[in-house]
């Protein structure tokens, strides 16, 4: 990542990514330095995001992996309940990661469990309305806050800008997926 120096409203990048490049290239000629104008400030933006993000959390009362277990159970519909699985499948998180959220969840009464139906170690997450309540609450903040902090774009920005970084991350999760094989 880029230097920065500490500004009081918080550390700002001690030179831009052009500068960064300009300088590797100087002190390394040949030295491939094509993607830090891209990624440098992809680095920077999520730096910024996620420190937002946990303002925001920390703001609603919620942590980041209690949030992602109620979003995806809210986003479901009605009833908000899905299967341990399911969870597992729509938040990429592993199947021990997410027992241990929803066993942490159904503590604090956010969800409760019950067994399914297809199956003797199926396992139904559902929300209740306490859950319910802290994700309406908590998504109403986060989503707020970001709308906030790209609202300085234009609507023909934003969908410049979704189809580029669209195209950026299949393009990224193809390679790489291809790399680690």
């Amino acid at each position: 990542m880029a230097e920065a120096v500490f500004a009081p409203e918080g550390p700002v990048p001690a030179h831009t990514p052009a500068e960064i490049a300009a300088a590797w290239r100087r002190e390394r000629p040949g030295t491939p330095t094509g993607s830090i104008e891209i990624v440098t400030p992809i680095w920077w933006l999520a730096k910024l995001f996620a420190d937002d993000r946990a303002r925001a959390l920390r703001e609603a009362g919620i942590d980041a992996a209690t949030l992602d277990l109620l979003s995806v159970i809210r986003r479901s519909g009605p009833p908000y309940a899905l299967s341990t699985r399911e969870i597992t499948r729509r938040t990429l998180v592993t199947a021990g990661a997410i027992s241990q959220r929803v066993a942490r969840a159904e503590r604090d009464g956010f969800v409760r469990r019950t067994p399914g139906t297809t199956g003797r170690r199926t396992v139904v997450v559902h929300l209740t309305a306490e859950g319910h309540a802290l994700v309406e609450r908590s998504v109403d903040i986060v989503l707020g806050r970001e709308a906030r902090l790209v609202s300085g774009l234009s609507q023909d920005e934003r969908t410049g800008l979704m189809a580029l970084l669209e195209k950026l991350t299949a393009d990224v999760q193809r390679r790489t997926v291809h790399a680690a094989q």
